[in-house]
């Protein structure tokens, strides 16, 4: 009898990890022309018509149960070139439809996906547990199923691929915004720490996140300041309660009244994650004369969590900061020092640690001192483009030989005074970026050979680019002298 059950159980094991992978279904949602995409974003160089989907797929729940979650898939629609794969992780969702799969028809967060998509990647965008058509707790700021709902949406793509005829390359590239710049760090450190043999990171940017959930933000939650966005602490609590189980019995161990019946309703579904926040705000100013969401919490939770550091809150938070370790591939850090909503001192600690971990490729930039939260979308995803540009790879599709890399000819290469871009097809537009996505030069060339005098730049490495219409060429340039 144990032999049996033990040969059913690892029967089951299997089953279940299959099933972490399967694509289940798959909805052409919309398509968007180059122009329309031009339009929207206000940008001349998108180079690809978009057509954008849903799909739902199996993965693993929190206690280890087969799960089926949803996502949105955007693809360049040009079945002749091999585009790399890209994925995004959104930002904390007010509602449980408030994710890609679904805001992408209300222009909300999915529609980075069609921006991602109109530059040549292959864009994925995990909803996460709980979110979109998956039932349960969404495990808010929770590292492991942040990763893994991501890869196994990679680990479906070649199903997609095969049914839609997408073709991608072995190139990927990570970025999030917010709760995603967190879910991003987390997936870009399971990749390069335990599925380096299925995956190689090309580059990952990580935008304005909460990396140190038991530094920067548990500092936060105890201090007596105010914040405007108290709904992200009960948020987080009943999320680590579903992932370990040891944190409370009932709410109100937890929260004192008024507060723990707002967050009741929540918890039951009544209201979703912007109106709790709405009426925290309300009653904290009405009861403690100012948004301290300190202030919600049993006095006696609020003084073990402070004095006791194996207190279980204190392990659940240790166990989600995500920036404890080196990531190989090139890696940017984006933030506003003026954000109201995630400290921008989690990107500091995130970069201090990693560089000190052996981080070699990692540069932290504030990309505008003056932004909330709110306004660092737009600077971080355009600084996030441009990074990833300098490293995307456009293959030509031939379906029988090694794909052809569309690459800009340069030589020499480090250069020291004038560089030669040789064999340009035709006039276009001549771009030179550096490292922090800042343009350095822009020209309109012929056709042919072009001499460019790169002797008054600094050394270090620089991105160039040649647009023409439906063409993009691309290589890095060393200044070295």
């Amino acid at each position: 009898m144990k032999l049996r059950i033990t040969l059913l159980f690892l029967l089951l094991q299997v089953c279940f990890t299959l099933s972490g992978q399967s694509l289940v279904s798959s909805t052409l949602l919309g398509s968007k022309t180059k122009a329309q995409l031009t339009s929207q974003f206000g940008i001349p160089f998108i180079q690809y018509d978009v057509n954008y989907y849903r799909i739902t797929y199996t993965t693993t729940g929190l206690q280890g149960q087969p799960d089926t979650v949803s996502g949105l898939i955007v693809v360049p629609n040009d079945a002749s070139m091999v585009f790399p794969r890209l994925v995004y992780q959104h930002g904390t969702s007010g509602s449980k439809l408030d994710v890609p799969s679904f805001n992408v028809l209300t222009n909300g967060e999915g529609v980075i996906g069609l921006l991602f998509a109109g530059l040549g990647f292959t864009t994925l965008m995990p909803d996460y547990l709980g979110l979109g058509i998956s039932d349960g707790v969404h495990p808010y700021v929770h590292a492991a199923t942040e990763a893994s709902v991501a890869t196994d949406m990679l680990a479906v793509l070649p199903t997609f691929n095969n049914q839609y005829g997408v073709h991608t390359n072995e190139q990927l590239f990570i970025t999030g915004y917010s709760q995603g710049g967190h879910a991003a760090m987390a997936l870009h450190r399971e990749v390069e720490t335990n599925l380096s043999a299925n995956y190689t990171v090309t580059a990952a940017a990580h935008l304005s996140g909460p990396y140190s959930i038991s530094g920067v933000m548990r500092d936060l939650i105890l201090s007596e300041d105010v914040y405007y966005y108290p709904a992200y602490l009960p948020n987080t609590i009943i999320s680590y309660q579903a992932a370990y189980g040891n944190l409370y019995t009932q709410l109100s161990d937890i929260f004192v009244e008024p507060y723990a019946t707002k967050i009741g309703q929540f918890y039951n579904g009544t209201i979703s994650l912007n109106q709790m926040n709405s009426q925290l705000i309300s009653l904290l100013i009405a009861n403690e004369g100012a948004s301290k969401p300190i202030r919600m919490f049993q006095p006696a939770v609020v003084q073990d969590v402070t004095t006791n550091p194996d207190h279980p809150f204190n392990v659940a938070l240790r166990a989600n900061d995500v920036y404890a370790w080196a990531p190989e591939a090139p890696t940017r850090i984006f933030y506003c020092k003026a954000d109201d909503q995630v400290p921008y001192r989690n990107s500091l600690v995130a970069r201090d640690s990693m560089l000190a971990y052996g981080a070699v490729d990692l540069i932290a930039t504030d990309v505008d001192s003056t932004a909330d939260h709110g306004g660092c979308v737009t600077p971080a995803l355009t600084n996030t483009a441009f990074f990833f540009l300098g490293y995307r790879q456009i293959d030509v599709f031939t379906g029988t030989s090694a794909p052809t890399i569309l690459a800009l000819e340069i030589q020499p290469n480090p250069a020291s005074s004038v560089v030669l871009l040789k064999n340009l097809p035709a006039e276009g537009q001549l771009q030179l970026f550096d490292l922090n996505g800042r343009q350095r030069y822009a020209a309109t060339v012929s056709a042919g050979d072009f001499r460019l005098d790169v002797s008054a730049f600094e050394n270090g490495m620089y991105f160039l680019r040649y647009l023409r219409a439906g063409e993009i060429r691309q290589s890095r340039l060393v200044v070295q002298r």
